[in-house]
């Protein structure tokens, strides 16, 4: 059992406040928490467990002033937080069957071209573009997709979302990450259902950090609502490069 120290419990709720402050914006705060919870010796195998019953009350901060702004319209995106939190589900299930060292390969290149697009893409702003599919083929293609990577791995999902709902729904900055975190915390509920059934979660810990991730996630929509363009892109396109190093750290190549 891992021993609740002050200094531990000062640690973690900080580090879950500073990411889900950043989540809300631009996705990638779990580079900050999985790093926290394994520094304070929590073993492997309950990190992810932790980490996602934590995020859940950041992305429910998020989404609960982002619908309260009227930045949402849930009866019009219900068929994608279904798709999400069906493949979600299937992803969590999976990973505990396979290997994903293949994927850890791959994510930074992918992470890359996020960051590359938002940084190269001076159009995207506070106006709705050209919507390219529809909210079924959605639903059926990213929603269920991303939904199953975040189930599975889970590294840059918010990311993941916005940049689909800018591409393929022509959203504008603001509205994609407000709708990427509805849909965020949608896979977040459906990975920690079966992490709990598991018993993979320390929840002694969880529940403080939660806590720390709901002030942080209601900071960031703040941001998000009052600054728009002005703070998402800059955030997105350096949690992106930030990502991407720390992946090829992780995998040896510096």
């Amino acid at each position: 059992m891992i021993d609740l120290t002050f200094d531990v419990i000062a640690l973690l709720f900080l580090a879950s406040f500073i990411a889900g402050t950043i989540d809300a914006i631009a996705g990638g705060g779990g580079l900050i928490t999985i790093p926290a919870l394994l520094a304070v010796g929590i073993p492997p195998t309950l990190v992810l467990g932790t980490n996602k019953l934590q995020s859940c009350g950041g992305s429910f901060a998020a989404s609960f002033y982002f619908i309260r702004k009227k930045a949402i319209n849930l009866k019009q995106i219900r068929f994608l937080i279904l798709m999400t939190f069906i493949g979600a589900t299937c992803g969590t299930i999976l990973v505990q069957l396979i290997n994903v060292d293949d994927l850890k390969i791959i994510l930074p290149f992918l992470v890359m071209i996020i960051g590359i697009y938002f940084l190269f893409s001076p159009q995207l702003g506070e106006e709705d573009r050209k919507q390219r599919i529809s909210y079924l083929l959605f639903g059926c293609t990213a929603s269920l997709g991303i939904g199953f990577y975040d189930g599975m791995f889970g590294p840059a999902t918010g990311s993941f979302l916005t940049l689909a709902f800018v591409a393929l729904l022509g959203f504008n900055l603001t509205k994609s990450v407000a709708h990427a975190k509805v849909l965020n915390f949608t896979s977040n509920i459906a990975a920690l259902i079966f992490f709990a059934i598991g018993g993979a979660i320390i929840w002694k810990i969880g529940f403080i950090m939660m806590i720390a991730q709901f002030l942080g996630g209601n900071l960031g929509a703040r941001l998000v609502v009052t600054n728009g363009k002005k703070i998402i892109k800059p955030i997105i396109v350096t949690m992106s490069l930030i990502m991407v190093v720390k992946m090829l750290w992780d995998q040896g190549y510096f």
